[in-house]
């Protein structure tokens, strides 16, 4: 089903390689396939809650075995961003898991806690499986006061084997409408994800292609830099939604198996 044209492979995970931790068919067969077709690959995430080592041992786990450097995760974009505009030694307040303070730290930013999120400069939200009340609480007071608000991904759920549930989008919207404000975005829609991923791949937007379960993120991300795109009906989104989709997806699978067959 890929297009013969196609020489390199931008992955989403979860929804296409896993949901939560289960792995979606024969990821090791899969793989395989991949690379007796000479493709490269390189995985680009919104999860920013693991860090690329973080995410190369669970593939390992399932029996992918790749470099970390083929793992371009939102926490890494949202650093990277962060560290264009912001010198080191500034203060974020950041709701977030590792992979987020993982990837700030090593950019030299001082993440703060919530005791001292008042010295803020900056608020970094992503997923964060520890919310509570005071953080949001934080970050509101924060955002309200003319701190820059920026988020990994504005995701609004997370696909897990019993379903959907909250995602980093859903709780950024709880800041927003408390303050008005929208945040700076680092990862899907946005391009920055896949431009990163292009240069790490060496290979032009006219053969790859971009493969991700969700039409408001992975495929509006890859259409927006001119990647062809394959929507694969193992996460999120539908073949009905797909239907209705605007510019028109180039490949439509029921997983990434089946699209490398």
């Amino acid at each position: 089903m890929i297009p013969s044209n196609i020489k390199a492979l931008i992955l989403d995970m979860d929804g296409v390689i896993w949901k939560s931790d289960a792995p979606i068919g024969d990821l090791a067969a899969t793989f395989k396939r991949i690379r007796e077709r000479g493709l490269k690959f390189v995985f680009a995430t919104n999860n920013g809650t693991k860090t690329p080592e973080e995410y190369q041992q669970k593939l390992a786990e399932l029996g992918v075995q790749v470099d970390a450097s083929q793992i371009i995760t939102s926490a890494l974009g949202i650093a990277f961003m962060l560290a264009q505009k912001y010198p080191k030694g500034t203060k974020i307040f950041m709701i977030g898991e590792a992979g987020i303070r993982i990837a700030l730290e090593e950019k030299g930013f001082e993440v703060l806690n919530v005791e001292n999120a008042v010295e803020a400069q900056a608020v970094v939200m992503g997923i964060d499986r520890g919310i509570n009340f005071n953080k949001i609480a934080e970050a509101t007071l924060l955002v309200r006061a003319g701190v820059p608000f920026y988020t990994t991904n504005t995701d609004r759920t997370f696909p897990t084997p019993r379903g959907e549930i909250p995602g980093s989008g859903a709780w950024v919207s709880v800041i927003s409408t408390a303050t008005n404000v929208q945040p700076i975005v680092a990862g899907k829609p946005f391009p920055y994800l896949m431009e990163l991923s292009l240069e790490r791949l060496g290979s032009s937007k006219e053969e790859t292609l971009v493969v991700g379960d969700r039409l408001e993120t992975d495929i509006a991300a890859g259409q927006s830099v001119g990647c062809m795109t394959a929507l694969v009906l193992s996460g999120v989104s539908t073949q009905a939604e797909a239907d209705e989709w605007t510019p028109k997806i180039d490949v439509i699978a029921a997983d990434l198996a089946t699209l490398v067959k």
